[in-house]
């Protein structure tokens, strides 16, 4: 008598034998397998195609156990190794599922994922696809929920995804199942070859971002070829207020340390964080550090970095005064109006007014100090020095003494303050040294106000000092040395002077035009304020010019906001795309909360609620109302970080025996630990790197277990 058909009490077969059932997800079948401990995974995945019989190709397909949250991609492991059992349910489905990505311009495509793929790796695939170097910059989120509002629908929330969606097919890459499969969310895929190219040749026309002929290089026989190929590269201006009104704007900034809860583990695949296909994700840039951007090869990245940081700015996530609105709100109408025009106008552009333009933007390109120029020819031996009279101002509480004049010397990284310039050769009345101080610009060009608050780290806390400028230029030359001292370098830095004209050109770009009369009024009703600045702004600028005239005609205040947009608009107006574009993300790098993300947190002694700021250089403990900087920390000078996974506590270690504890209270403490670990890989770039990434280091700092 056969004893193979003899099942045991514990389920095994008296021949040693197990059943394994598994589910195909395509043909939602299950199939039950006979196996033993000893078989590895590529022979369990054999067996099954065996038996289904179907003729399909199943290459793309693995091994996914749920109960675990887990991948079986070590196809030569047994099942006993990966400690399978009779009671485990397998599920045999594709590793490349659609994903519905949100791109930074807030437009919606469909994208085939890998979803057994590190989110690190997934992130760089998509990248590719939509050649946007340096990949390492951007990742995956979790798309926020308004607190203010109640559950939706879903239906409610696909109807306003959709109205966002990209129009037209996009690039479809279509060589093997490594690849991304690109399309819109309605309507047929086209196939073309890669975009990427690790050369350095130029594929972009640095004047408008337009791709360099011939297009069908890139995209072959696909639609793209004929229609629009550099659809990520334009910017889509928002049409409707009404979509605008119905999106997420965090009132305060423990919203801001909420929407940052959703960040993706770049270490584990979608899968384990238990991504469903076809649910919705954000693709954002979520390291403020942008390395090398250039114009000749950037398009999209430009584009998507300046759509994520005019989002950010009508949306409230990151405070401008008036004027800055009014200036960011010219650039937009600027760059809505040329890039209407590029399709029409690229093919008449001479090959001279492209070189004009590369030889503007060469001292545009934003690195990781915030830019260099090509022509450099190395740090200057001697350091310069400043020396002019300042205001200097002390705030504290129940003080009603103003600022007090000095003749102030900048020499090397500290200010020190005379009563006169005949006493500068003798003892200072205060001196300060900047290095690894906070400083915020407090500026209001129509007042003539510009001043440079610093926050300078004392054992005990913060300093803060106040310097008032009498012009621009004064402001200009001591706001570059403050910036440059507070990381640790001289104005014998080679990005002074470029640190110096890019303020002078901040400012420049809000001043009011002496002449409205310049202004054509043709141009006037192509302009829709509603979406070039935030609701807040036009509310406060509603209540402001109510208050001395209670019955206004209909249109009253929109006309006003346009025409003061118009007026800003004469800054800018002689500028190509590609520089509008780039004059807009230096802006955004000047406002005082650029680069900061938040996170709630309480620190090791307190007894209350504080935020944690990661920038690309520093941690900032920050009050969790007002947004006041508490302390700074240098990553300079950090020594070590670790974290304690069973009690959720992040520790830094920095020289001089500080050390820096506080518990995530609402977010894993992997995120945090992520951002600084990624912030430290992305201070190893180099230009003269390979452009390939050194994953398992990004996976060393950032991981916390390889």
């Amino acid at each position: 008598m056969a004893l193979d058909g003899i099942r045991m009490p514990d389920g095994c077969y008296a021949d040693g034998t197990w059943e394994l059932s598994v589910l195909v997800t395509d043909l939602n079948r299950d199939v039950t397998l006979r196996v033993t401990g000893e078989v590895h995974i590529g022979g369990v995945m054999l067996k099954l195609v065996e038996k289904l019989d179907v003729k399909k190709d199943w290459s793309d397909h693995a091994l996914w156990w749920e109960k675990k949250r887990t991948w079986l991609l070590k196809t030569h492991w047994t099942l006993d190794k990966y400690g399978i059992q009779a009671d485990a349910k397998l599920q045999f489905t594709p590793q490349h599922k659609l994903l519905r990505l949100q791109l930074p311009n807030m437009k919606y495509v469909k994208v085939k994922v890998n979803f057994s793929d590190r989110v690190f790796k997934a992130v760089s695939d998509i990248c590719k696809t939509f050649n946007i170097r340096h990949p390492e910059e951007l990742s995956l989120l979790k798309k926020p929920r308004d607190p203010t509002k109640k559950k939706k629908k879903k239906l409610d929330d696909q109807s306003e995804d959709e109205a966002l969606e990209l129009e037209g097919p996009l690039i479809t890459p279509g060589s093997g199942t490594d690849v991304l499969y690109i399309g819109p969310l309605k309507g047929s895929i086209y196939s073309s070859p890669g975009l990427y190219s690790k050369t350095m040749t130029p594929t972009y026309d640095a004047h408008d971002g337009s791709p360099l002929s011939p297009t069908s290089a890139w995209f072959g026989d696909s639609a793209l070829s004929e229609g629009n190929p550099g659809i990520l590269a334009v910017s889509q201006p928002i049409t409707s207020p009404e979509i605008l009104a119905k999106m997420f704007k965090p009132q305060a900034l423990l919203d801001k340390a909420k929407i940052n809860q959703g960040w993706l583990d770049s270490s584990r695949s979608l899968m384990e964080q238990y991504v469903k296909e076809n649910e919705a994700l954000l693709l954002r840039f979520k390291y403020y550090s942008f390395f090398d951007l250039n114009p000749k090869y950037d398009a999209v990245r430009i584009n998507q970095l300046y759509e994520q940081a005019r989002w950010a700015i009508i949306l409230e996530e990151i405070e401008c005064t008036e004027e800055e609105t009014m200036m960011f709100a010219a650039l937009q109408y600027h760059i809505n109006k040329l890039s209407i025009m590029t399709s029409e106008n690229h093919l008449n552009n001479s090959d001279k007014d492209v070189d004009e333009v590369d030889a503007a933007l060469s001292d545009l390109e934003i690195t990781l100090e915030g830019g260099k120029t090509s022509t450099i020819l190395g740090d200057i031996t001697s350091i310069p020095e400043l020396a002019d009279y300042i205001k200097v101002f002390k705030p504290k509480k129940l003080t009603l003494k103003g600022y007090k004049q000095y003749w102030c010397t900048f020499k090397d990284t500290s200010i020190s303050c005379y009563k006169s310039k005949e006493e500068s050769s003798g003892t200072p009345a205060h001196q300060m040294n900047l290095r690894g101080c906070e400083v915020t610009p407090d500026v209001n060009i129509s007042g003539q106000k510009f001043n440079i608050k610093l926050l300078i780290p004392v054992a005990e806390g913060m300093n803060e000092i106040w310097l008032r400028c009498d012009n621009e230029k004064q402001y200009a030359h001591w706001m570059a040395a403050c910036r440059l001292a507070s990381k640790g370098k001289t104005m014998a830095d080679s990005s002074y002077n470029l640190e110096v004209q890019n303020i002078l050109s901040f400012l420049k770009m809000q001043h009011l035009n002496p002449d409205p009369q310049l202004i054509p009024e043709q141009i006037t009703t192509d302009i829709n304020p509603e979406c070039l600045v935030s609701p807040r702004y036009l509310k406060k600028y509603k209540n402001k010019q109510e208050k001395g005239c209670k019955k206004q005609m209909p249109g009253f205040i929109r006309d006003l906001i346009t025409a003061r947009i118009l007026e800003a608009h004469q800054n800018v107006a002689q500028m190509s795309l590609i520089e509008a574009k780039m004059r807009f993300i230096q802006a955004w790098q000047s406002l005082p909360e650029f680069g900061i993300t938040h996170f709630i947190a309480r620190f090791q002694g307190g007894k209350k609620e504080d935020l944690i700021g990661i920038a690309y250089n520093r941690l900032i403990r920050m009050d969790a109302n007002t947004g006041d900087a508490i302390k700074t920390w240098r990553f300079s000078n950090m020594k070590q970080w670790n974290v304690n996974w069973e009690i959720k506590m992040v520790t830094v270690e920095f020289a001089d025996e500080v050390r820096l504890s506080f518990i995530c209270t609402e977010v894993d403490c992997k995120v945090v630990h992520e951002f600084i670990g990624g912030y430290i890989f992305l201070s190893t770039r180099a230009k003269d790197q390979n452009e390939s990434l050194d994953e398992e280091m990004f996976y060393k700092l950032t991981s916390g277990w390889v």
